[in-house]
Protein backbone atom coordinates (compact mmCIF):
# COMPACT_ATOMS: atom_id res chain seq x y z
CA UNK A 1 0.00 0.00 0.00
CA UNK A 2 1.69 3.34 -1.14
CA UNK A 3 1.81 6.49 1.63
CA UNK A 4 0.45 9.34 0.89
CA UNK A 5 2.13 12.48 0.67
CA UNK A 6 1.62 13.34 4.40
CA UNK A 7 2.30 9.65 5.69
CA UNK A 8 5.55 10.73 3.84
CA UNK A 9 6.19 13.70 5.36
CA UNK A 10 5.46 11.74 8.96
CA UNK A 11 8.28 9.06 8.02
CA UNK A 12 10.92 11.98 7.23
CA UNK A 13 9.99 14.20 10.31
CA UNK A 14 10.23 10.85 12.62
CA UNK A 15 13.70 9.60 10.76
CA UNK A 16 15.20 12.71 10.89
CA UNK A 17 14.31 13.38 14.59
CA UNK A 18 16.03 9.60 15.33
CA UNK A 19 18.99 10.59 13.34
CA UNK A 20 19.57 13.95 15.05
CA UNK A 21 19.64 12.40 18.20
CA UNK A 22 21.62 8.96 17.39
CA UNK A 23 25.10 7.74 17.91
CA UNK A 24 25.50 5.44 15.06
CA UNK A 25 23.63 4.22 12.08
CA UNK A 26 24.20 0.41 10.20
CA UNK A 27 22.27 0.04 6.51
CA UNK A 28 22.04 -3.49 6.00
CA UNK A 29 20.13 -5.60 2.92
CA UNK A 30 17.19 -7.45 4.13
CA UNK A 31 16.61 -9.48 1.07
CA UNK A 32 15.56 -12.84 1.62
CA UNK A 33 14.65 -12.51 5.49
CA UNK A 34 10.85 -13.56 6.33
CA UNK A 35 8.47 -11.44 8.27
CA UNK A 36 9.38 -13.51 11.89
CA UNK A 37 13.02 -13.17 11.27
CA UNK A 38 12.48 -9.41 10.65
CA UNK A 39 9.88 -9.16 13.72
CA UNK A 40 12.80 -10.67 15.78
CA UNK A 41 14.91 -8.57 14.97
CA UNK A 42 12.75 -5.63 15.69
CA UNK A 43 11.93 -6.84 19.12
CA UNK A 44 15.78 -7.47 19.73
CA UNK A 45 16.25 -3.81 18.86
CA UNK A 46 13.62 -2.43 20.81
CA UNK A 47 15.31 -3.79 23.84
CA UNK A 48 18.84 -2.92 22.69
CA UNK A 49 17.70 0.97 22.17
CA UNK A 50 18.09 0.82 18.58
CA UNK A 51 15.36 2.22 16.10
CA UNK A 52 15.10 0.03 13.30
CA UNK A 53 12.81 1.26 10.33
CA UNK A 54 13.00 0.00 6.43
CA UNK A 55 11.99 3.09 4.68
CA UNK A 56 12.45 4.19 1.08
CA UNK A 57 15.67 5.42 0.21
CA UNK A 58 14.65 8.56 -1.31
CA UNK A 59 12.60 9.32 2.13
CA UNK A 60 15.62 8.30 3.63
CA UNK A 61 18.04 10.70 1.84
CA UNK A 62 15.55 13.60 2.94
CA UNK A 63 15.46 12.40 6.92
CA UNK A 64 19.38 12.04 7.24
CA UNK A 65 20.08 15.14 5.27
CA UNK A 66 21.33 17.92 7.71
CA UNK A 67 22.43 15.51 10.06
CA UNK A 68 25.72 13.70 10.28
CA UNK A 69 24.69 10.61 8.92
CA UNK A 70 23.88 12.90 5.11
CA UNK A 71 27.60 10.75 4.86
CA UNK A 72 24.97 7.86 3.89
CA UNK A 73 24.13 9.10 1.08
CA UNK A 74 25.41 7.12 -2.09
CA UNK A 75 25.30 4.13 -0.16
CA UNK A 76 21.39 4.44 0.10
CA UNK A 77 20.04 1.60 -2.55
CA UNK A 78 18.85 -1.41 -2.92
CA UNK A 79 16.29 -2.45 -0.25
CA UNK A 80 17.95 -1.23 2.92
CA UNK A 81 16.73 -1.23 7.01
CA UNK A 82 18.72 1.16 8.56
CA UNK A 83 19.73 0.57 12.72
CA UNK A 84 20.31 3.61 14.58
CA UNK A 85 21.79 3.35 17.80
CA UNK A 86 20.20 5.77 20.30
CA UNK A 87 22.01 4.86 23.77
CA UNK A 88 25.21 3.65 23.03
CA UNK A 89 27.76 3.95 19.37
CA UNK A 90 27.95 0.42 19.05
CA UNK A 91 24.44 -0.91 20.02
CA UNK A 92 23.25 -0.83 15.82
CA UNK A 93 26.38 -2.57 14.81
CA UNK A 94 25.87 -5.66 17.25
CA UNK A 95 22.56 -5.73 16.53
CA UNK A 96 23.21 -6.24 12.40
CA UNK A 97 26.73 -8.70 13.59
CA UNK A 98 24.67 -10.89 15.51
CA UNK A 99 21.55 -11.21 13.09
CA UNK A 100 23.81 -11.31 10.21
CA UNK A 101 25.90 -14.39 11.45
CA UNK A 102 22.33 -16.11 11.83
CA UNK A 103 20.91 -15.24 8.95
CA UNK A 104 23.25 -14.76 5.93
CA UNK A 105 20.66 -13.29 4.13
CA UNK A 106 21.34 -10.48 6.17
CA UNK A 107 24.36 -8.19 4.43
CA UNK A 108 25.73 -4.95 6.18
CA UNK A 109 26.02 -2.39 3.70
CA UNK A 110 26.43 1.20 5.50
CA UNK A 111 28.03 1.90 8.50
CA UNK A 112 27.92 5.74 9.97
CA UNK A 113 30.11 6.83 13.20
CA UNK A 114 30.84 10.33 13.95
CA UNK A 115 29.73 12.03 10.63
CA UNK A 116 32.35 9.28 8.73
CA UNK A 117 31.14 6.61 7.02
CA UNK A 118 32.70 3.92 7.57
CA UNK A 119 33.31 0.46 4.93
CA UNK A 120 31.12 -2.35 6.12
CA UNK A 121 34.45 -4.52 6.90
CA UNK A 122 34.11 -2.66 10.30
CA UNK A 123 31.19 -3.88 11.51
CA UNK A 124 33.21 -6.34 14.03
CA UNK A 125 35.15 -3.13 15.23
CA UNK A 126 32.25 -0.70 15.54
CA UNK A 127 30.03 -3.49 17.24
CA UNK A 128 32.88 -3.74 20.27
CA UNK A 129 33.00 -0.56 21.31
CA UNK A 130 32.13 -0.30 24.67
CA UNK A 131 28.06 0.20 26.34
CA UNK A 132 27.80 3.76 28.51
CA UNK A 133 27.82 1.26 31.47
CA UNK A 134 31.22 -0.74 30.25
CA UNK A 135 33.02 2.94 29.70
CA UNK A 136 32.37 4.51 32.85
CA UNK A 137 33.32 0.89 34.63
CA UNK A 138 36.73 1.19 32.84
CA UNK A 139 37.14 5.23 33.65
CA UNK A 140 36.38 4.45 37.43
CA UNK A 141 39.27 1.14 37.03
CA UNK A 142 41.63 3.34 35.87
CA UNK A 143 40.95 6.48 38.34
CA UNK A 144 41.23 4.08 41.07
CA UNK A 145 44.40 2.49 40.58
CA UNK A 146 46.80 5.20 41.94
CA UNK A 147 44.28 5.39 44.63
CA UNK A 148 44.94 1.52 45.08
CA UNK A 149 48.66 1.86 44.84
CA UNK A 150 49.25 4.49 47.13
CA UNK A 151 46.81 2.71 49.86
CA UNK A 152 49.19 -0.56 49.57
CA UNK A 153 52.32 1.73 49.35
CA UNK A 154 51.41 3.68 52.88
CA UNK A 155 50.49 -0.17 54.44
CA UNK A 156 53.67 -1.39 53.48
CA UNK A 157 55.52 0.72 55.84
CA UNK A 158 53.99 -0.22 59.14
CA UNK A 159 53.95 -3.79 57.78
CA UNK A 160 57.87 -3.45 56.99
CA UNK A 161 58.20 -2.35 60.71
CA UNK A 162 56.35 -5.10 61.99
CA UNK A 163 58.41 -7.71 60.16
CA UNK A 164 61.51 -6.21 61.46
CA UNK A 165 60.54 -6.10 64.76
CA UNK A 166 59.45 -9.86 64.36
CA UNK A 167 62.73 -11.02 62.84
CA UNK A 168 64.29 -8.82 65.94
CA UNK A 169 62.73 -11.06 68.10
CA UNK A 170 63.06 -14.74 66.60
CA UNK A 171 66.77 -13.50 66.82
CA UNK A 172 67.07 -12.59 70.11
CA UNK A 173 65.07 -15.83 70.84
CA UNK A 174 67.54 -17.96 68.78
CA UNK A 175 70.35 -16.47 70.72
Amino acid sequence: MALTKEQKKLVVAEVADVASKAYSAVGAEYRGLTVEQMTAMRVKARESGVYLRVIKNTLARRAIAGTEFECLNEGLTGPLVLAFSMEDPGGAARLMRDFSKDFNQLDVKLIALSGKLLPASDLERVASLPTRDEAISMLMSVMQAPVAKLARTLNEVPGKLVRTVAAIRDQKQAA
